[in-house]
């Protein structure tokens, strides 16, 4: 049977050769993050595991307890385990294709014309994700070890290469209008973007990007599940009209979809319509008037205060408008009065804003209820590989 071949390596020509090698070979392949420490990397081994591992050095060490993989398979990669425990996501060799078909035709992609450049972690499906669209519908690609502002910017500026995926992070530091376009995930996007930036919903389960700028890539279909009328965060019936049905968990049907977990289980629910099975997401969205999706936040992510429920995403784009706000996470505390408490931990841009002047920002433009009771100053915000901020960390 097909074996699990992770790749422990840089970002490189050498990475890109030694995947085609495996999948030459009829294995499939498992990024792993060279930065990770070593109790980290066990452990995701042991999560995953493979039956070898090709070491920077080229070398094949073999593992024992290694599970096989099925035919057709291509990739099996950790999420980012932002809010949880990190699973193993298979995807398959079918659902790539269709994944860098439906991108390349959404983005007008021209092999002849157009180039690709990787540089965010290759462990995670948003670095990963350009080096296969990449491959599979031959646009030449470029792929760094990391990412390097001045680097990544020259290269755009050259002419080198013309598209490149990058996180919110990273598009802070580098002049965004020196490529012909830009995918941007990993987390929530800044205001202001510029024509050439495309903000992408997407997680691993989906093999990247599925939703660009609110609009389903083609053979992408979404349903909301909507929440129960008492409000208590459950999941009742719905459908994927949009108008003021509310917001609900976001469910995906898509040929791009994962084939399941490396565990067995797939993360298919039963649909609005009761009949056909849906990926569930996870997260909390809506669909507006113009069919377009809006998503709220992780539903496990959820604040409930005095029995209002506040999404941090929401809080958080309000407050990054402040003048003062260069970055900010939203997260809860226990409170003995209210349950839970808002609680936004601000890195300020030199100036340190009004506290009241943010709470009144917030009361007055979402609700009273979801304005913080707390602000923290930091220095910087703790975030995954990918960019997400890992909320569970703050405190």
């Amino acid at each position: 049977m097909p074996e699990l071949v992770a790749l422990d390596l840089p970002g490189g020509a050498g990475f890109v050769d030694t995947l085609r090698a495996v999948w030459d070979y009829g294995d499939a392949v498992a990024p792993l993050d060279p930065r990770l420490p070593r109790a980290a990397r066990d452990a995701l081994l042991d999560a995953l595991r493979p039956s070898r591992v090709v070491a920077s050095d080229g070398e094949h060490h073999v593992l024992p307890g290694g599970l096989p993989t099925e035919d057709g398979d291509a990739l099996v990669v950790a999420t980012s385990g932002s809010s949880g425990q990190a699973k193993a996501v298979i995807l398959t060799h079918d659902a790539l294709l269709a994944s860098a078909r439906a991108t390349s035709d959404r983005l007008g992609i021209d092999p002849a014309r157009h180039s690709w450049l990787a540089c965010l972690p290759l462990a995670h499906v948003g670095g990963l994700s350009v080096v296969t669209r990449a491959l599979f519908t031959g646009t030449p690609l470029t792929v760094l070890p990391g990412f390097d502002a001045e680097v990544v910017e020259e290269l755009g500026r050259s002419h080198a290469v013309t598209h490149v995926s990058l996180v919110a992070a990273a598009l802070r530091r580098l002049d965004p209008t020196v490529f012909t376009g830009i995918l941007l995930g990993g987390s929530r996007p800044p205001g202001d973007l510029p024509p050439n930036v495309v903000v992408t919903y997407g997680m691993t389960e989906t093999g990247s990007g599925v939703v660009y700028d609110g609009v389903p890539l083609d053979d992408v279909e979404v349903a909301i599940a909507h929440f129960d009328e008492g409000g208590d965060g459950g999941l009742g019936g719905g459908d994927s009209s949009g108008g003021g049905g509310g917001s609900g968990e976001i469910l995906l049907r898509a040929p791009m979809l994962m084939r399941s977990y490396r565990d067995g289980t797939t993360g298919r629910v039963l649909g609005p319509d009761g009949t056909t099975t849906w990926f569930a997401t996870a997260d909390a969205g809506f669909l507006t008037e113009a069919g377009t999706l809006s998503v709220v936040g992780r539903i496990a992510e959820m604040i409930t205060t005095g029995g209002e429920k506040v999404w941090p995403d929401e809080v958080e784009r309000v407050l990054s408008t402040h003048r003062n706000v260069a970055e900010v996470a939203v997260w809860k505390r226990p409170d003995p009065e209210w349950g839970e408490r808002v609680v936004a931990w601000v890195v300020a841009t030199g100036a340190v804003p009004n506290i009241e002047e943010l709470k009144e920002l917030v009361a007055g433009t979402i609700a009273p209820w979801a304005a913080p009771k707390e602000v923290v100053f930091t220095d910087a915000l703790p975030r995954t590989a990918s960019g997400k901020v890992r909320r569970r960390a703050l405190s």
